[in-house]
């Protein structure tokens, strides 16, 4: 029990454990941490179907407020979840708690302070759509640095901030799924092109299905299937229809095993407006596909790709350059087997033992410090 007491405590806090990337990633780091030794916790504000399961040994903790804890008004409901998640921090105790996302990250600072726990704040998407308004980007400016820590995922995204924050912030990536820790598909490859992610309108795969609709009678060969769900799945497939070519899109929507699903087609296409480092990018990749991406503000995609090296880089929202990329690689087998070869390079840099001791020295810098920038 004595020794159980001395370990270090990590609490990571987030709205829920939905399946998305920055979920996985949480319960990644969280596994991660707990086979290191570490006691874990995760805090989350709801609990929802479809949620990545912990491993045993993680506590789960749910922050809002309950019916009966409700009460008349916005004000008086917003200060019963600030004094509930401050009581959790005062009885948990975790010497340090990683938060993410928007609101979240404010949650953190404030209702951490005058305890022992220090807080470190990441920003996980497109800055400005975490923080997209003045109001918002005002209080990431005034409570980010009162954090012990603040972590972003590309070095362009720092200059969304203040100089103070500029200053503190570390970039630290995610780790690739060890699931794609494997080696590449060397076998006669799918006509297929694929994609990964959620149908919605920042995802543009509007696009994809018009430019391969553009290409189709040059490689009639060929097919694009669209992994995942949302609320445009029914108008893309009306979409792929009116343009012809209805029967050869396949939007079959979430599938397990990812990895499976694209590591023997051709080419990855993300068509996005804005991401922040996608990880359905890194995991194509990582698989060894040929990769197009749009270069998205936060500056995800070129921290992950060198255009002509391990893929082709687009600027957002550009059909053409779209077409005459898709049409450079299925015209080159050979460029796209290089390009290929050279993108499953990125297990190495991205490998989970090498990331995760990453933020495994960071947590530990920080734990170690003395004084606590929230409260102190």
């Amino acid at each position: 029990m004595e020794n159980y007491k001395k370990r270090k405590h990590i609490a990571f806090y987030i709205g829920s454990l939905y399946k998305g990337g920055a979920e996985r990633v949480f319960v990644n780091l969280a596994e991660y941490f707990l086979q290191e030794g570490y006691q874990v916790t995760m805090v989350t504000q709801y609990q929802k179907e479809n949620e990545y399961e912990l491993p045993k040994g993680i506590k789960r903790v749910i922050s809002d407020i309950t019916q009966e804890e409700l009460n008349n008004g916005r004000i008086a409901n917003f200060y019963s979840r600030v004094k509930k998640l401050h009581h959790i921090w005062k009885t948990e105790q975790p010497d340090l708690v990683l938060s993410c996302i928007g609101k979240n990250n404010f949650m953190a600072v404030v209702t951490t302070m005058f305890t022992k726990t220090r807080p470190v704040v990441s920003v996980v998407g497109e800055a400005g759509e975490e923080y997209p308004n003045r109001f918002m980007r005002m209080l990431a400016n005034l409570l980010f640095p009162h954090a012990d820590g603040i972590v972003l995922q590309t070095e362009r995204s720092r200059y969304f901030f203040n100089k103070k924050i500029q200053k503190k912030a570390v970039v630290l990536p995610n780790s690739l799924n060890p699931d794609f820790m494997k080696p590449r598909y060397e076998g006669v490859r799918e006509k297929r092109i694929v994609a990964v992610g959620r149908m919605d309108a920042n995802k543009n795969h509007e696009m994809m299905i018009r430019a391969f609709a553009s290409l189709a009678d040059k490689y009639p060969e060929y097919t694009l299937t669209i992994y995942g769900d949302g609320e445009l799945h029914s108008y893309l497939e009306e979409l792929a229809g009116q343009l012809g070519i209805g029967d050869r899109v396949f939007l079959p929507g979430m599938i397990q095993d990812v990895a499976a699903g694209i590591e023997k087609a051709s080419v990855f296409l993300l068509t996005s407006y804005s991401e922040g480092v996608s990880n359905a990018l890194i995991e194509a990749l990582a698989t060894g596909l040929g990769v197009i991406s749009t270069d998205v503000p936060s500056g995800g995609t070129v921290e992950l790709m060198e255009d002509g090296v391990n893929g082709l880089i687009i600027p957002a929202g550009d059909q053409k350059a779209l077409e005459q990329a898709m049409d450079k690689l299925l015209g080159d087998p050979v460029y796209l087997d290089k390009l290929g070869r050279e993108a499953a390079r990125i297990q190495e840099r991205l490998a989970p033992g090498r990331v995760n001791r990453l933020w495994q020295e960071y947590f530990d810098r920080i734990m170690n410090k003395k004084g606590k920038g929230a409260g102190s």
